[in-house]
C-alpha cells in the first residue's frame, strides 16, 4: 500500500511544530508518539489531504492510511525539534509563506466556495442556456456500401418507392444495418465533415440524390427529421457552471484587494509577467485550487 503518500497542511504541519498547540477540549488524542500527541482534528486534516488513489479507500482504511502517515510525520517532527530546526531562519521563511497560502485559502473559502449559492449557479445556468446560439440535430439513417455504382443503385431503388430501411437491412455495409440504418440524433461535430455536410443540407424526408463518399465507403443519407439541439441538462454541468461562478467571484475579491493595496514589483521582466497573468486572469482564467 502507498502508506507515505500523505500531505501534510499547513495547519498539521503549525500543530506539529508550535510550542503550545491549542486543542478542544473535544478534540481528543488517538495516538502518541513519544511525548507528542495525535489528536482527531490532526487525523481528520490528515484524512482530508490523503493522496488521490489513498482517497478512495473506505472510511476506516483512509484513517488508518492517515494515521499511519501522521505518526510518520510525528517521528521525524521530534527529530527536527531536538535539533532546533524550528528556530531557523528557512524553517520560520517557510512556515510564514504557508500561513499566508493557509490564510488565503481560507480567505477563499468564506468569500468565494462558501458564498456561492444554488441559487446564483442556477442563474448563470439560464444565463449561459440563453446566450447559446441555436443549433440543429438531425435524426439520419444511412446505407453504407463499397462502390459508388452500389450506391447509384440504392438511390435508383429508392427513386422506384422502394423502403429505405428495408434497402439498408439488406444492402448496407454499417454495423447498424439490422436498425434499418439508423443514426439517432446527432448534431454538428459527430460525424466525419462529407457525411455531415450532406446530412445538414437536406430537408425532412429527402435523401441523397448522389452517394456521398467518405473515408468509409459510399453513403446514401436520409433525414427522418431535424430539429434545434437541447442545451445540456443542468444537472450534468452544474459542476462546470459552480467553477464559472467561482471564477467571477474570486477576479472580484482579487480586483478589490488590488485596489486596496499598492503593487509594487521592483523586476521590469517579472512585472511583465505578472501583468500578462493578470490580463488572462481578468479575462476568464481557473478559479485557483483550495486546499482544504
Amino acid at each position: 500500500m502507498l502508506r507515505h503518500k500523505f500531505l501534510v497542511t499547513a495547519a498539521l504541519a503549525a500543530a506539529i511544530f508550535s510550542q503550545a498547540p491549542v486543542f478542544a477540549a473535544d478534540d481528543p488524542v488517538v495516538a502518541t508518539v513519544g511525548s507528542l500527541e495525535i489528536h482527531q482534528s490532526e487525523l481528520d486534516l490528515a484524512v482530508q489531504n490523503l493522496d488521490p488513489q489513498l482517497a478512495q479507500l473506505p472510511d476506516e482504511q483512509k484513517k488508518v492510511a492517515a494515521l499511519s502517515g501522521a505518526i510518520d510525520v510525528k517521528l521525524l517532527a521530534s527529530g527536527a525539534m531536538s535539533e532546533g530546526i524550528k528556530d531557523t531562519e528557512d524553517f520560520k521563511k517557510r512556515m510564514a509563506y504557508i500561513g499566508d497560502r493557509e490564510l488565503h485559502n481560507a480567505y477563499f473559502r468564506k468569500h468565494v466556495v462558501d458564498a456561492t449559492t444554488p441559487e446564483e449557479i442556477k442563474a448563470r445556468y439560464d444565463k449561459e442556456v440563453a446566450a447559446l446560439p441555436k443549433q440543429q440535430e438531425v435524426h439520419a439513417r444511412h446505407i453504407l456500401v463499397k462502390t459508388e455504382d452500389e450506391a447509384k443503385a440504392v438511390i435508383a431503388d429508392l427513386d422506384k418507392g422502394k423502403d429505405f430501411a428495408e434497402i439498408a437491412k439488406e444492402k448496407s455495409q454499417d454495423s447498424n444495418k439490422d436498425e434499418g440504418g439508423d443514426l439517432g440524433w446527432f448534431g454538428p461535430g459527430r460525424m466525419v465533415p462529407e457525411f455531415e455536410e450532406a446530412a445538414f443540407a437536406l430537408d425532412k424526408g429527402q435523401y441523397t440524390k448522389t452517394p456521398v463518399k467518405t473515408q468509409f465507403g459510399y453513403h446514401v443519407i436520409k433525414i427522418e427529421d431535424k430539429r434545434d439541439a437541447a442545451p445540456p441538462p443542468f444537472d450534468q454541468v452544474q459542476d462546470q457552471v459552480k467553477q464559472l461562478v467561482m471564477r467571477d467571484k474570486y477576479v472580484a475579491l482579487i480586483e478589490k484587494a488590488k485596489a486596496d493595496q499598492k503593487i509594487d514589483i521592483k523586476d521590469e521582466a517579472l512585472k511583465k509577467g505578472y501583468d500578462e497573468v493578470s490580463k488572462m486572469q481578468d479575462a476568464g482564467g481557473n478559479v485557483p485550487a483550495v486546499q482544504p
